[in-house]
């Protein structure tokens, strides 16, 4: 199933999400519905929040990025909890599918180690590192109601006040269906 994406401006998207109670809902389907969305979306990396679920899950399928490290790439984050960033931090242009059409430089750690589970509930701890670890940040801000707007100087911020208003009035070209924060 293919869910609508929430878009900047929905107070989900700003929500610290909370952990999953095994046997509480089907990740294994919750999952497969997500990477369908992702995937329908061109996206690299998707979270919870993102289709207006408050729920500390996310996946990621780096393949798309034609990079040989990537082509194994495909994963689902359940409950994780990022445990140590190490290395420089460096700079990406990063986007985001409820942020559309919009990309910043966003400095980030080089090294990541996590824990999570998996879509069988099996316990993973794992470092990444590079692009992997990369998208494996962004995704993580998500389930704890950071965008990656909020890592920019508010100089950057200022800049673009008033097309992230008009993502929130839905004034913005998308191939994908998305859901519009409700009007107050």
């Amino acid at each position: 199933m293919i869910y609508p994406i929430v878009v900047y401006g929905d107070p989900v998207l700003k929500k610290k999400a909370r952990d999953i109670e095994k046997g509480e809902i089907d990740v294994k389907q919750l999952s497969e519905d997500m990477f369908e969305t992702m995937e329908a979306a061109s996206g690299i990396g998707i979270a919870a929040p993102q289709i207006g679920k408050s729920l500390r899950i996310f996946v990621v399928d780096g393949r798309p990025i034609e990079d040989e490290d990537m082509e194994d790439f495909k994963k689902v984050f359940i409950n994780p909890q990022i445990l140590e960033e190490t290395g420089d931090e460096w700079a990406f242009e990063e986007g985001c599918l409820s942020i559309p059409n919009i990309r910043e430089d966003v400095f980030r750690n080089e090294r990541l180690t996590i824990r999570y589970f998996d879509e069988n509930w099996e316990e993973h701890e794992e470092t990444y590192d590079g692009m992997k670890a990369r998208i494996i940040q962004h995704e993580y801000d998500h389930i704890e109601g950071i965008l990656f707007t909020d890592h920019l100087s508010p100089l950057k911020k200022r800049m673009l006040k008033g097309k992230l208003q008009n993502i929130t009035k839905g004034k913005m070209k998308v191939d994908y269906r998305v859901i519009l924060p409700a009007k107050k």
